[in-house]
């Protein structure tokens, strides 16, 4: 009797351990569904819409007109190599998701930058760099944005610092940042002379596919006359170096091209500087620039271009009528150890335009027009860019015949000229004093 007691005392004790030991079952709640869902899904990137601001770039920039970047070809991008992290077809730079919802300001947040973009320069190329075309010293800044966080660095911090001029540094954290531009940022002609924005290698600033980002005009009276020969002055002198440049738009504005810079009078370099997504106008004969546009520089000499980048994916491109890389009319360009690729120029008829047409289409990367320049490339790699007419690569006329075009240790590839191109010279039309100097270089 004892045992059996005994027995069943046990069985009861083991019973109530095993019951104690399986886990309660809950039902998951919406909230915790949502956690579950926001830690596995990135959000697509917004439609861009670029602006149609003011014909004047002078006056205030009105509300943009809904007009989306230009699509890709899915095929392109599928090409494209594996190892990046390839954006959606609308040509916008994927971004990572907040971690939560900022608050709606009428100033801009800074977003981390996207850390797979193409670096700045061709790594090939080995050119010399002129003493005259290296980076500025920064030590000693007249201006810095930010004071160590992403929040500081704002749209009006920068714009502020631009107009005050000098050197112009920035203080945003330890990561990568990209200030997200709520207007132009414009030089004013008094300041300087030198004027030099360093990103030090962490910024990226964006026009977000509805602004210029930067504009500096000698012949702007609103921005200052400081001579009687505005065309032809030696200041300001605008450096930008250590930078990234994307989705500046400069869609019907007057002055016209330079979707991320517009430059017109004194001088202008740039160094270790990258442009992507930029925009300007999708047809006209002379309007081009879709990253840079030049006038006017001081005694003729060159704009510098050192170890930049402009596109580089097909989902990168710098897309304008004209030069979706780099464009002018009677400018010099020296272009040493860079990188074209992908970029487009879409407009059609040419220049002048054929009759019914819009006009444009010409220098896939570089768009160089007028009398007497000079465009110099040494250790630049132009690939993969495309022309609806003239110079999937360059198109470069010189009016009078007393322009050169010089290229060195430069590999110009599978550049197509949809319309025209200057016969042994591929992705080349050229009209210059004789035929290009060529050396130790490959078109093909």
């Amino acid at each position: 009797m004892h045992k059996i007691g005994l027995f069943f005392g046990m069985l009861l004790l083991f019973s109530i351990a095993a019951c104690e030991s399986i886990p309660p079952t809950h039902e998951q709640t919406p909230e915790t569904a949502l956690e579950t869902t926001l830690e596995t899904t990135v959000e697509s990137a917004p439609t861009e819409t670029p602006s149609t601001e003011n014909a004047s770039e002078t006056n205030a920039e009105p509300p943009p007109k809904e007009v989306p970047l230009p699509t890709e070809n899915p095929a392109d991008i599928a090409n494209e190599p594996t190892a990046e992290t390839i954006s959606p077809p609308d040509g916008s730079i994927p971004e990572s998701p907040p971690e939560s919802a900022p608050e709606s300001t009428t100033e801009s947040t800074p977003e981390i930058a996207p850390p797979t973009l193409p670096p700045a320069g061709n790594p090939n190329g080995k050119c010399a760099i002129p003493a005259e075309a290296r980076a500025e010293d920064t030590s000693k800044p007249t201006t810095v944005v930010g004071t160590g966080t992403p929040q500081s660095c704002t749209s009006d911090a920068f714009v502020d610092a631009v107009a005050k001029g000098g050197i112009i540094t920035f203080n945003c954290g330890p990561n990568p940042t990209t200030l997200t531009l709520t207007r132009t940022a414009k030089i004013v002609n008094d300041k300087g002379p030198k004027i030099v924005i360093d990103g030090g290698n962490k910024i990226t600033l964006s026009g977000d596919g509805k602004h210029r980002i930067l504009y500096q005009n000698t012949c702007d009276q609103q921005q200052k006359w400081t001579t009687s020969h505005c065309q032809n002055q030696d200041h300001p002198q605008l450096t930008v170096q250590n930078i990234t440049f994307i989705k500046g738009n400069a869609k019907n504005l007057d002055p016209y091209g330079g979707g991320a810079i517009f430059v017109r009078g004194g001088r202008f370099k740039i160094i270790n500087a990258r442009f992507f997504n930029n925009l300007c106008d999708d047809t006209g004969p002379d309007v081009g620039g879709a990253a840079v546009r030049t006038l006017s520089q001081y005694n003729n000499l060159p704009v510098y271009v050192v170890n930049s980048t402009f596109g580089g994916r097909t989902d990168l491109a710098n897309v304008c009528s004209n030069g979706g890389g780099l464009s002018s009319i009677g400018v010099s360009y020296t272009v040493i150890n860079s990188l074209f690729s992908h970029n487009r120029a879409i407009g059609n008829g040419a220049n002048p335009a054929k009759a019914g047409t819009p006009g444009g289409g010409s220098g896939g990367a570089i768009y160089n027009d007028g009398n007497t320049f000079t465009l110099s490339l040494c250790g630049v790699h132009i690939h993969n860019n495309t022309a609806n007419e003239g110079g999937g690569a360059i198109f470069f006329v010189s009016n009078d015949r007393s322009g050169k075009l010089i290229i060195q240790d430069s590999l110009l590839e599978n550049n197509p000229s949809k319309g025209f191109e200057t016969k042994g010279y591929p992705g080349i039309f050229v009209l210059a004093n004789g035929p290009p100097q060529i050396t130790n270089s490959t078109l093909k």
